[in-house]
């Protein structure tokens, strides 16, 4: 037990120390800058309780000047507790009855987020959402993945990315200068390293991730980087690309050579070998969504026991239940095609659909999460980014936020 000390005309006094609660519920009305917070506290040396399922899995840490100050500069609700009172509240959600538990935050994770260096037509939600809670990380593409810089983080995000080596299947823009200068960038790339093709580039770095996360990285993908990470690994050794694209056509028996136990998430899925189609696979709910409307189309997170199954809990918390769907090129993930092990966190019961899933390889994890920007409900090639500012509450935001202090919970506490 920590105590604040204070010399008096009487001789020492101790005064007990202040542990700050964040609610994370309906009370708090900047959720999103609140993990910044945390993360700041971390990289300061300052351990965190998480605790799960009480009140929006809400955080808790003994008081610093440099807490106090930024609460207050970025306007976060919260409240003062004796160590009495968190002792009381820490002996309420140990209680068995009670799905509720504590998890200790210890080290910032390094973070990085995987993109290419030119400039690309539509945002990235992940970059947004660090950017707004004050989340630090560094921007790596291929030539770090391949040069063995991975092993400098704890927690890689893949941008919006197409694995395959199909530039997105965005031929369509093929005259626009983002096209062009996406094409040239990596076709310079492979050269560099070697390769004739961007698809056996593109293979190399999902190898090398795929390396990193069996010794413990996690990896967390959004929108197409999720579904075709598991299609280039099952489609080694196997040309799926269009003449369009590497200037020589795809083999027409492609799905019959694909090896799905290559795969990290996905299994028996059939690929869409037209290279003008815009989807990848069926693995994607996308087309058979589109009578859905906006006003409609929302998904449920799972419940999950604090105490026995951490993991997802972590990756759950939310002051919502039922959060807004929304598009991307990979929007959703067809229920049967899921390996066993998948843990479901997320879905559209009515679609059969699953929209947040995660998994366990090697030592490490990784989390998918369709969709492109939780608060842009079908963004288009070449609209303005989300003002994240506008939506500090985001339920959506919450879960990308919930995987970035993932790495920073405490190892023993992970049972799987």
């Amino acid at each position: 037990m920590k105590y604040l000390m204070w010399v008096g005309m009487n001789g020492l006094l101790f005064l007990q120390a202040q542990y700050i609660l964040i609610p994370m519920d309906e009370t708090q009305t900047q959720h999103l800058r609140a993990y910044g917070l945390v993360y700041g506290l971390l990289l300061r040396g300052v351990p965190v309780d998480w605790l799960l399922n009480y009140r929006g899995g809400s955080f808790a840490f003994l008081e610093t000047g440099w807490a106090r100050a930024e609460l207050e500069r970025r306007e976060i609700h919260h409240q003062s507790l004796s160590m009495t009172e968190y002792g009381e509240l820490l002996h309420n959600i140990a209680r068995p009855e009670v799905n509720m538990d504590v998890v200790r935050l210890e080290k910032a994770p390094r973070v990085a987020v995987y993109a290419p260096k030119s400039a690309e037509p539509w945002d990235d939600a992940v970059q947004l959402v660090l950017l707004y809670a004050e989340i630090p990380y560094d921007v790596i593409y291929d030539d770090e993945i391949l040069s063995g810089k991975l092993t400098e983080y704890d927690w890689l995000h893949l941008h919006h990315e197409d694995f395959t080596g199909q530039y997105g299947k965005f031929f369509t823009f093929r005259d626009k200068p983002w096209y062009k200068a996406m094409v040239k960038e990596l076709t310079t790339i492979a050269a560099r390293w070697g390769y004739t093709r961007v698809p056996d580039l593109k293979l190399a770095v999902v190898k090398k991730l795929r390396e990193w996360v069996l010794n413990g990285g996690f990896l967390f993908a959004m929108c197409s980087a999720t579904d075709t990470y598991d299609i280039a690994l099952a489609a080694e050794g196997v040309d799926i690309v269009g003449e369009i694209y590497d200037g020589t056509p795809a083999d027409p028996l492609s799905n019959t050579k694909l090896r799905y136990n290559n795969c990290i998430a996905f299994h028996n899925f059939t690929l869409r070998l037209n290279p003008y189609d815009y989807e990848f696979s069926d693995i994607d709910t996308g087309e058979r969504r589109r009578h859905i409307r906006e006003e409609q189309d929302y998904f449920t997170l799972r419940e999950f026991s604090a105490k026995w199954d951490p993991i997802p809990s972590m990756l759950c918390q939310n002051h919502r239940s039922v959060i807004k769907g929304f598009y991307g090129q990979t929007t959703g993930y067809e229920m049967f095609l899921l390996q066993p092990h998948v843990v479901v966190m997320g879905e559209c019961t009515a679609l059969s659909e699953a929209r947040y899933i995660h998994g366990v390889l090697g030592r490490g994890f990784w989390t998918f999460y369709g969709g492109h920007d939780p608060e842009d409900y079908q963004h288009f090639v070449e609209e303005p980014p989300t003002d994240v500012s506008k939506y500090p509450t985001s339920p959506g935001y919450r879960l990308i936020l919930n995987n970035v202090l993932f790495p920073a919970a405490k190892r023993k506490k992970m049972k799987t």
